[in-house]
């Protein structure tokens, strides 16, 4: 008998609602963003997204379940991304899903928003299974990740300072592209050449990442040509950026699956729709004899329907949610 999930997702400034089949198959996936909204301002206002998840949550979840064909009562569970994000934005999702579930009488069920990120790979590959290694890279998070089983995850790495996402949001403000940084140094990299050899920060044998110094180099090399009055490329400062950062993902990923004895490497977030990584990250797989899957570009950035896939699995494991439960802006993984 078939499962249908409702998903909401509302961590920080795309409001969502989608309904996913069984855990593999998108019946809907409505999507709002505040791009535009906070491009403003060079970035994501906390209190701005709250009141905007507020306005458009509605409309979502409808516009939601009339693409999927369905009604309410069809649904068999509500899944709602608990945290972590911006608590504001949260608490949005988190409030509404309640109350759906609360008048419907339906199971609740509490989403970490990486193991939904992660659990997108399974709806862009529905022969995949575990066990592999994903890499979680958005502006929020940096994260290896060794799926065991569809809801047994061990970290293996992760950011001890900026996140991937978040350097290149950085980078691009210093160099005057705009937000969101990380499709802007995409599209500049591709016009240039990686002739600045950024640092690559490796912290012994750990899997661990840190961006603060790549971002910290780029700012003051950028800095001391403009003291001498200097030209430079911005393609070529975007592209030695995105080099550096990408050498760093891929070689901690390639070499965690090695380490766990993994066949498979998944990417998953927003720097997951990067094409460079996604192309050396494809040769490095290749090259060590491991498949390499990832979504396509809409499940890399914050969608309901991965919420939905993540709830599934966790419904069918038996997880629920009671009327307690809370927005935290660092649940733990």
């Amino acid at each position: 008998m078939d499962t249908l999930i409702l998903g909401i997702e509302s961590s920080c400034d795309e409001t969502s609602a989608a309904v996913v089949k069984n855990g593999r198959e998108i019946l809907s996936n409505a999507i709002n963003s505040q791009i535009a909204i906070h491009k403003q301002y060079g970035g994501v206002v906390p209190e701005i997204a709250s009141r905007r998840h507020i306005e458009v949550i509605d409309g979502i979840v409808d516009e939601a379940l009339a693409e999927a064909g369905v009604t309410l009562s069809d649904v068999d569970a509500i899944a709602v991304t608990a945290g972590p994000g911006l608590i504001g934005a949260l608490l949005v999702g988190v409030s509404h899903a309640k109350a759906m579930a609360f008048a419907l009488k339906k199971p609740l069920v509490a989403v970490h928003h990486i193991k939904g990120h992660i659990t997108a790979n399974f709806l862009a590959d529905k022969t995949l299974e575990p066990p592999f290694v994903c890499l979680v890279a958005s502006g929020g998070h940096s994260h290896i990740v060794d799926v065991r089983s569809y809801t047994d995850f061990d970290i293996l790495g992760r950011t001890r300072d900026d996140a991937a996402g978040e350097a290149f949001d950085k980078i691009a403000r210093v160099l005057g592209l705009g937000y969101p940084g990380g499709p802007l140094i995409d599209k500049l990299a591709k016009e240039g050449t990686a002739s600045v050899d950024f640092p690559r920060v490796q912290l012994g044998d750990s899997l661990d990442f840190s961006f603060s110094g790549v971002k910290t180099a780029v700012i003051n090399y950028l800095h001391n040509l403009e003291q001498k009055e200097l030209t430079y490329n911005k393609a070529d400062i975007a592209a030695s950026f995105e080099e550096a950062v990408v050498d760093v993902l891929c070689d901690h990923t390639i070499r965690a699956a090695k380490m766990r004895g993994r066949d498979t490497v998944a990417l998953a977030g927003g720097v997951a729709a990067n094409s460079r990584l996604r192309q050396e990250m494809a040769q490095r797989a290749a090259a060590a004899g491991m498949k390499l899957v990832y979504p396509p570009p809409v499940l890399c950035t914050d969608n309901a329907a991965m919420i939905a896939a993540a709830g599934y699995f966790a419904y069918e494991k038996g997880e629920r949610a009671d009327m307690s439960l809370n927005a935290s802006a660092n649940l733990p993984f």
